[in-house]
């Protein structure tokens, strides 16, 4: 082989072992604006059984920052990862002031979400990630429109593999189909596995599809459905309480968020499960399309709710990230905040 020809084979080689062009982590500027009251022109904090702490909107010149569907806080909540419907991995920092609260994200890195052969999918609906867990080390991902879920490595994600599926996909509604996948704590009684939850694809009586992952056909279960409310994310209570974060929309200006929580031990193959309203806001609040919700315990021991909103790309649309407090007195309390 001539010098030229081992070059341009050295090149090539250097090419596959790099991966797609744009495949590697990016970073990007976000800017933010503080949100220090949640209801809208008001110095009220509690909303049912939730405390406000702060917020702030945020946004980038980057275009492949939209469309935040889920997040996931590590370190304490002072990391993140997230996933967009249109691709993306998102991470970074959030930024806080010396009380906490929630003032803006740094260190801001996306990336694409691999396809199996370890390239950026080719068409939106292969992109559609709407749910997003850790478990330990993986990254779980589901998507909406090509109903699958993958695992990745959650610190270095490189292409997806299979996880098996145990709702059938001809149940799933193309654009109401997984949207909740969420892990359980190992000490709570599902010891560790993760759920599914659909967004509005319903059984014969009316509820939402859901699953245990881990136990095929008989891991089976569903989620008492209001029609006006579709399921967006959800996360696990230290104590196995599952939290559902619901969405409701019915035209401009009528937009709404609640909050369910589902007690441990009702999560079972089989079982139809509902829970209490513990929050609820609508458009007299700081919300917009509030699609993701995560839950960790801070360094004084309180239990922090993160809930952000997908912007869908639109001009009229925000990308939200808000945190509340958990308050002590809501193992009982089912509230709704008008």
């Amino acid at each position: 082989m001539s010098r030229a020809r081992r070059r341009a084979a050295c090149a090539l080689l250097a090419l596959l072992t790099l991966g797609p062009a744009g495949a590697e982590p990016s970073e990007t500027v976000v800017t933010s604006q503080p949100i220090t009251r949640f209801r809208i022109g008001s110095d009220e904090t509690r909303f049912g059984a939730l405390d406000y702490i702060g917020g702030f909107s945020y946004r980038s010149s980057d275009r492949r920052l939209e469309g935040v569907s889920s997040i996931r806080l590590r370190d304490g909540g002072r990391r993140f990862l997230a996933v967009t419907d249109t691709g993306y991995w998102f991470r970074g920092a959030i930024r806080r002031d010396a009380d906490g609260k929630p003032l803006g994200i740094d260190s801001a890195q996306i990336a694409p979400i691999l396809d199996r052969s370890g390239r950026p999918p080719a068409r939106k609906g292969d992109a559609d990630a709407e749910g997003l867990a850790l478990d330990g080390s993986r990254a779980l991902v589901s998507f909406e429109r090509d109903a699958r879920i993958e695992r990745f490595d959650a610190d270095a994600p490189g292409r997806g593999g299979p996880v098996a599926m145990p709702i059938s996909r001809r149940e799933l509604r193309s654009n109401g189909g997984l949207e909740t996948i969420a892990v359980s704590p190992a000490s709570s009684p599902l010891k560790g596995a993760a759920i599914i939850v659909a967004e509005n694809s319903i059984d014969a009586e009316g509820n939402l599809l859901a699953a245990i992952l881990g136990l095929g056909a008989k891991g089976l279960f569903s989620v008492r459905h209001d029609k006006v409310w579709s399921a967006t994310d959800g996360a696990f209570l230290d104590n196995g309480d599952f939290l559902l974060l619901e969405r409701r929309y019915e035209g401009f200006g009528r937009i709404g968020m609640r909050i369910r929580r589902i007690d441990a031990n009702a999560i079972r193959p089989g079982a139809m499960v509902d829970g209490p309203v513990i929050m609820e806001a609508d458009f007299g609040n700081e919300i917009d399309n509030m699609e993701g919700l995560d839950v960790w315990t801070n360094a004084r021991g309180e239990t922090i709710l993160a809930v952000v909103s997908d912007d869908n790309g639109s001009f009229f649309q925000r990308n939200l990230y808000l945190e509340f407090r958990l308050r002590n007195d809501a193992s009982t309390e089912a509230s709704r905040t008008p």
